[in-house]
């Protein structure tokens, strides 16, 4: 059985940063672009930033050059690292596989003063 568990939400204030993790049981997990989307309350949810199996990324315009996604195929894990953070991105943060269809069950992060 599939499993996407994320870690590392929480409460930070605006221009802190927080580093999300991801594990994920998933067999030749290397082999999977990996996601991080997140979901704002009352918005649709939205795809932060992509990691391709060979590491290549792409970002939303809203958190390029303050976001960082990474991955350790040897742990399967996938990393957000989010730096200088602003209230408005605030929201429940999601690993997810788009090949397959998998998601977590998501990682509150909170940013406010």
């Amino acid at each position: 059985q599939v499993q996407l568990v994320e870690s590392g939400g929480g409460l930070v204030q605006p221009g802190e940063s927080l580093r999300l993790s991801c594990a994920a049981s998933i067999r030749m997990f290397g082999i999977y672009t990996m996601d991080w989307y997140r979901q704002a309350p009352g918005q649709q949810r939205e795809l932060a930033a992509t990691i391709s199996s060979s590491g290549s990324t792409s970002y939303a315009d809203s958190v390029k050059g303050r976001f960082t996604i990474s991955r350790d195929n040897a742990k399967k894990m996938v990393y957000l690292q989010m730096n200088s953070l602003k209230p408005e991105d605030t929201a429940v943060y999601y690993c997810h596989v788009p090949s397959r269809g998998y998601w977590g069950q998501g990682t509150q992060v909170t940013v406010s003063s």
